[in-house]
């Protein structure tokens, strides 16, 4: 059985920073990043390639996100600065065979609530 476990979610304030893990049971995958607020639809973030190629960036966090791999550790990890309180939000890993901003990844993880005051 896969699973993704996230982490590293918390309350922090307007331009600070997080880092969100997420550590996956399964190999040789893409993994993304995804974010839900409340009463939205959940929104592509961040996504890469299982060999760290292929990254994607959604255009509302360029240049303040980042995503990356320790491919050993089947782990992806979300780099969150410079955070907005429009980020608040549940992030959700994602893993499956395609880099895609696309919600259609195969697994999901249980989310991990960021929250982020003004």
């Amino acid at each position: 059985q896969v699973r993704l476990v996230e982490s590293g979610g918390g309350l922090v304030q307007r331009g600070g920073s997080l880092r969100l893990s997420c550590a996956a049971s399964v190999n040789r995958a893409a993994m993304g990043w995804f974010g839900q607020a409340p009463g939205k639809e959940r929104e592509f973030v961040a996504a890469q390639g299982w060999s760290g190629g292929s990254t994607l960036i959604a255009d509302s966090v360029k240049g303040r996100f980042s995503i990356s791999r320790d491919i050993g550790r089947s782990a992806a990890y979300l780099q969150m600065n410079s955070l907005k309180p429009e980020d608040t939000a549940v992030y959700y890993c994602a893993a499956g065979p395609v880099v895609t901003m696309s919600p259609t990844y195969t697994y999901w993880g249980q989310g991990t609530q960021v929250t982020v005051s003004s």
